[in-house]
């Protein structure tokens, strides 16, 4: 079926309504400023209204994240093709797999002319090795190759280890790859600290993630205990809402036996990551494995020492010894000494946050990342 296109409306569409308030606004309000119609679609959430606050127009999605029901499923196609063929858009930006795979199918059945997807890493389904992710991967690879297929089409990876992987899995053609580094971090909201810490005090290191196990939550407590356990003046901060949607969630029970044992402070949700930065000594991510991880750019931008893990995305931001220190995934111990390291040597940690601004500054502010996201759009609608 034809649609009648209207050439400035261009749909985001994402599996919260969080990950667009924080990660694409800033697109959303440049696609607007350069005269451009977005409008923003994720299931329902506190953000949406936030959204339409500032001036954009957001729509909730009927979408359980976790659903594997045919049936809601292939209803929730449906209401995409319906919501599609009302606003004949020109192009459809998805986020995530799922909204991806969803998101172009229904754009290919509404007669969309343009999609745009983009995916940090394989997701669940290809990462873990649980029985249901093995047994639904046929079918999801199947179903994003024909989401990701096609002339008018684009798949952004912020990473060159997610470029190799998808051209390894035969997913979609090279020709088709264009590579832009996460969404962007508002720079200019982080200001750089001055000179070293003050050595008398408690050395406060935070991790700021999702609290799901592959974020390296395990190896960050473990890590805790062995520096106590060492007597080290050392406060642990863990930032972040527990994500039930995920396979992967950390029980809500286990972080608060974490808080009883003392072995870290447990902040919840942090709007104000400024404030918060502003506060801490180091931040570590020991993800095993991410897209571009944002929580680390903003601490670079603020010009904290970094350590993370050797793994894709979080490789991409850090260069260890450079503008932050490396250590293999899954191990505590490394991360412990790493700590240790930058608690001992503040002429050192002082040199890596002030490199790790610089490339902040340099590569991974949002104008950047939104100008490239736009070009994007331009080549096809052109």
């Amino acid at each position: 079926m034809k649609i009648s296109v209207s050439s400035s409306k261009i749909i985001l569409f994402a599996n919260t309504d969080w990950y667009l308030y924080n990660f694409r606004r800033s697109l959303a309000l440049a696609l607007k400023q350069q005269g451009y119609e977005p409008l923003l679609i994720s299931p329902p959430g506190p953000y949406g209204e936030k959204l339409c606050a500032l001036g954009l127009r957001w729509e909730s999605v009927p979408m359980d994240r976790r659903s594997l029901n045919p049936v809601r499923e292939t209803k929730l196609l449906w209401w995409l093709v319906s919501l599609f063929r009302k606003e004949c858009p020109a192009l459809v930006h998805g986020f995530t797999i799922k909204c991806a795979v969803y998101g172009s199918l229904a754009a290919r059945l509404a007669g969309v002319p343009a999609r745009v997807n983009a995916v940090a890493g394989m997701g669940y389904v290809f990462t873990s090795n649980d029985t249901k992710a093995r047994a639904l991967r046929p079918l999801v690879r199947a179903l994003m190759r024909a989401a990701l297929g096609g002339r008018n089409t684009r798949l952004v990876l912020q990473n060159p280890d997610d470029v190799a992987l998808f051209e390894r899995a035969g997913l979609v053609d090279r020709d088709r790859v264009r590579l832009i580094p996460g969404s962007g971090v508002d720079c200019s909201r982080f200001d750089a600290r001055d000179g070293q810490r003050d050595s008398s005090q408690p050395l406060r290191v935070l991790l700021a993630a999702r609290l799901l196990w592959d974020k390296g939550l395990a190896e960050f407590v473990e890590a805790a205990r062995r520096l106590h356990g060492e007597g080290r003046a050392i406060e642990f901060l863990l930032a972040g809402d527990p994500d039930p949607g995920n396979p992967a969630a950390v029980p809500e029970g286990t972080v608060q036996r974490w808080v009883d044992e003392s072995l870290l402070q447990w902040l919840g949700h942090v709007d104000d990551m400024p404030a918060l930065l502003a506060t801490v000594d180091v931040v570590v991510l020991p993800s095993y494995r991410e897209g571009l991880p944002k929580g680390l750019i903003e601490a670079a931008a603020f010009a904290l020492p970094l350590v993370t893990t050797d793994v894709p995305g979080c490789r991409e931001v850090v260069t260890d010894g450079v503008d932050g220190l490396m250590v293999p995934p899954r191990d505590a111990a490394a991360l412990a000494l790493a700590i240790a390291r930058l608690q001992d040597d503040p002429q050192l940690a002082a040199r890596l946050g002030a490199a790790a601004r610089a490339k902040a500054l340099s590569r991974f502010d949002e104008r950047i990342v939104v100008a490239d996201t736009i070009a994007v759009y331009r080549e096809l609608l052109d």
